[in-house]
């Protein structure tokens, strides 16, 4: 068991590695033409919108399918297939992560932080802060903006459904944390 283990959680580590460069370096690069940059911007464009299903399964399964196949030829089946497994997992939470940023209000104290760090991206600097699940990988490679402590300035024709009450108006919990501008 604990042979899996170390691979798995070496798998896992690398998916936010890959989240970061992923995300820096194909979603936000400039005069790129393809489909994985188109469907990041439409997303920045509209913040409700996420790829369909089926484009993220797709990739999600040759990226497993590689992977599976370079670390296991590499280390061993067993081994490769556990290293796979936890970059899957971590991908699928990220997946989950990233769409509830989004979708609903944060249910723990960690959800408001990296809602505020990923929110800035979106809406304040979008060469900054480019971790969706963790923001380890900003800070080593210097785009890291702190937002703890800050306002994050949300645009009312982006405003997500969460963000406010039944009137309208920004939920009460929240306007310390988020301005709707």
């Amino acid at each position: 068991m604990l042979t899996y283990l170390f691979p798995f959680v070496l798998g896992v580590m690398l998916w936010t590695f890959l989240e970061y460069v992923i995300h820096r370096f194909l979603f936000h690069h400039k005069g790129a033409n393809n489909p994985v940059t188109d469907e990041h911007l439409r997303h920045h464009r509209e913040g409700d919108y996420f790829a369909p299903f089926w484009k993220k399964l797709l990739a999600s399964l040759a990226f497993l399918s590689l992977s599976t196949l370079v670390a296991g030829g590499l280390f061993g089946i067993g081994t490769g297939l556990s290293f796979a497994l936890g970059t899957a997992s971590m991908y699928l939470l990220y997946e989950i992560t990233h769409k509830r940023l989004h979708a609903r209000a944060p249910l723990i104290g960690y959800g408001l932080i990296i809602r505020k760090h990923h929110f800035y991206h979106h809406f304040g600097n979008p060469k900054m802060n480019h971790g969706v699940t963790v923001r380890f990988w900003d800070r080593v490679f210097g785009t890291f903006e702190p937002t703890l402590r800050e306002t994050v300035k949300v645009p009312r024709k982006m405003v997500l459904p969460w963000l406010l009450d039944g009137e309208g108006s920004p939920v009460a919990r929240y306007r310390s944390h988020f301005l709707i501008r």
